[in-house]
């Protein structure tokens, strides 16, 4: 969270512009936008406080439909842009609107040094595991074996793990949701509320190149034994609580374990610490069919942030100076010109 202001009356319209909404029909982007519009009236933002800043990408035009001020800037730069946007204005609610491809690719510098500096603000990398504006070419997150028009064989690159490459990055705030999932918006108010780099991986249908790529988890007949909503405090637990992850003491790994008559203590179920590192690294890291999709609040561990380190050091430094703009421009070496143009 960023802006100190009393949060305002507003309602999901508020936040919608007049811009026509430009996704291919059935794109989980829509249900992204209506997630986000929905939660901006919820936790009490402004419009005229609130930013929303991409780089390139279907995602990317994003700020077009947010009724806040946007840059819709270049490939992979947006944490870039981002960085700028709040250390010239600190107050401001800054939220960066990625893609897979947008931020792990051409971006993925720009995105380390964001994560890594825990500037305050809300990065939503929305991934389809493809490069849907550039028609369907294998993206960073694309699995082994993908084919597309780069990679007509199947592609044979171990994809990029966001989650995991934001925690490796020093992110103090991870999280999973999903576009159509109901919990979406909650996930949003978290992200919101820490204070730092939020970063939030959204599984993001693309409907044209890549459509159902989830289906192992996000399939109706699925949800039940492959999604597991965490939750801090509360156990492990999915497949509609028959099943739990339990921790191997000697291998130091998350195990699935059955768990009888609802009794998950027996069943050593472990219970999720949102401020525990290396759980949330073996929570993201799971493959899913031998294990469930880890969602929600998978790390929140607060830490200070970069631009309230550069407010007090900019403080600090100006502390009972005086702006002076011609001892500025006299600094070093200068000299006089006395002679007139024509007498040279």
């Amino acid at each position: 969270m960023n802006d100190m202001t009393p949060p305002v009356k507003s309602s999901p319209k508020d936040w919608e512009t007049d811009q026509e909404v430009r996704w291919c029909p059935g794109c989980g982007d829509y249900a992204i936008l209506k997630a986000v519009q929905r939660t901006m009236p919820e936790i009490g933002a402004r419009p005229e406080n609130t930013v929303f800043v991409s780089g390139i990408g279907c995602s990317s035009r994003f700020p077009y439909y947010m009724e806040t001020y946007g840059f819709h800037t270049i490939h992979g730069r947006a944490p870039a842009v981002a960085t700028g946007v709040k250390l010239a204005n600190p107050e401001l609610d800054v939220w960066v609107i990625t893609g897979d491809g947008d931020a792990l690719s051409i971006g993925g510098n720009h995105t380390m040094h964001l994560l890594r500096r825990n500037l305050n603000c809300q990065v939503l990398l929305f991934n389809n595991e493809i490069y849907g504006l550039t028609k369907g070419q294998y993206s960073p997150t694309s699995r082994v074996g993908t084919r597309s028009p780069s990679t007509p064989f199947g592609s044979v690159d171990r994809p990029a793990m966001p989650c995991a490459f934001a925690l490796g990055s020093g992110a103090r705030f991870v999280a999973r949701a999903i576009d159509v999932n109901k919990n979406l918006p909650a996930v949003l108010k978290a992200a919101y509320e820490h204070q730092g780099a939020a970063f939030i991986e959204i599984f993001q249908n693309c409907i044209v190149y890549n459509d159902d790529v989830f289906a192992n988890f996000t399939d109706k007949a699925n949800v039940a034994a492959n999604q597991l909503w965490v939750e801090h405090g509360k156990p492990l637990l999915f497949n509609n609580g028959t099943e739990g992850l339990a921790m191997d003491h000697e291998r130091l790994v998350l195990t699935v374990v059955d768990v009888h008559d609802g009794d998950w203590q027996a069943a050593g179920v472990a219970v999720h610490d949102q401020t525990n590192k290396g759980l949330a690294h073996m929570l993201v890291e799971m493959p899913v069919g031998a294990f469930p999709m880890a969602l929600g609040v998978i790390y929140d561990d607060p830490a200070p942030t970069f631009d309230s380190a550069v407010i007090a050091q900019n403080a600090q430094a100006s502390a009972g100076k005086k702006p002076d703009l011609q001892k500025l421009l006299s600094q070093g070496q200068t000299w006089m010109v006395d002679k007139q143009p024509h007498e040279i």
